[in-house]
């Protein structure tokens, strides 16, 4: 089930080093929506699609706009504005605020803050902010590593080895980032991350052993606070009934959060090298993915012959 982080205008304020200007009383305002508005034709008079639940932007452009009414339409726009609540108003590029704005927003408890960098950089900044503070969770089960800066997300049935492969690849050089839980954002509408959750960081099971802390064990080196998810491994007991793949043409993939991530299937039986095959999964993905295929380069060799 997804869930959502909860970001305050106070988290905005000490995240950007932003300058209150008004309406310190509604500092600690929830904003629930990752979408910034820039309120340029409301400002004009059109308020049809506003959207008060979003952070508003004010740059040198609508500044400029208000600073040209006269003094009674001035009032009357931002007395418009007020009434519609704003969750926060931030005033990009150190722009004079109208005593006016200030004056109601601080009657209303509308915070105003102040940022001296551009309008664009920071709509920006704190457009990816928002994005990742906002994005929807979901908690699955598996195990994900960094492997050769590949994010590889490893599930399977319980026991079938996925724990002991991570310790394995930690021990190669690579970082765990969960075990177990993990927790995945879907972060825009391309990319996963995946986390642990706070109490169970850097932490794994191991049968017959009991918990062990990575970190601890192996370093700082050895783990990660959040991998980007580029690949799934799908361990599952070896079959000779079944035909697994043995040249790689055929793409498999699987749906997590309504996005598909490449997936190989990988059998497991005594005597494999997990760690080595998912080392080798994860340089093989990295090398599809600038461009190079070594399944087709292999069928063209045998197609020219």
């Amino acid at each position: 089930m997804a869930n959502y982080d909860k970001v305050l205008v106070l988290d905005i304020f000490n995240r950007f080093d932003l300058e209150i200007k008004a309406g310190r009383s509604g500092i600690k305002r929830e904003i629930t929506v990752s979408d910034i508005k820039r309120p340029g034709i409301e400002l004009a008079g059109f308020w049809k699609h506003f959207v008060p639940e979003r952070a508003n932007l004010i740059g040198r452009t609508e500044m400029s706009f208000l600073r040209a009414l006269e003094a009674d339409l001035l009032k009357k726009r931002i007395d418009e504005y007020v009434a519609y609540n704003p969750v926060c108003i931030i005033v990009a590029r150190g722009e004079k605020i109208p005593d006016y704005l200030l004056k109601r927003a601080d009657e209303s408890g509308i915070p105003v803050l102040l940022t001296n960098i551009s309008t664009t950089r920071f709509s920006s900044m704190l457009l990816n902010y928002l994005e990742e503070k906002l994005a929807p969770v979901r908690v699955i089960h598996g195990v994900l590593v960094d492997i050769y800066g590949i994010g590889v997300l490893i599930r399977g049935e319980s026991g079938i080895g996925k724990s002991e492969t991570a310790i394995e690849l930690v021990k190669r050089g690579h970082r765990l980032v969960a075990d177990d839980i993990i927790e995945i954002k879907k972060i825009g509408e391309l990319r996963l991350a995946g986390s642990a959750p706070e109490n169970s960081r850097y932490f794994l099971e191991m049968r017959g052993i009991g918990i062990i802390n990575v970190k601890t064990l192996f370093g700082a080196g050895a783990v990660k606070n959040e991998s980007p998810i580029n690949l799934t491994i799908k361990l599952e007991r070896w079959d000779e009934n079944n035909e697994y793949e043995r040249l790689g043409i055929d793409t498999r993939k699987t749906t997590i959060m309504d996005l598909d991530i490449d997936e190989i299937i990988i059998p497991v039986k005594p005597g494999r090298n997990l760690a080595l095959v998912l080392e080798v999964a994860a340089m093989n993905y990295r090398m599809k993915s600038m461009g190079y295929n070594a399944a087709v380069d292999f069928t063209e060799n045998i197609m020219r012959r």
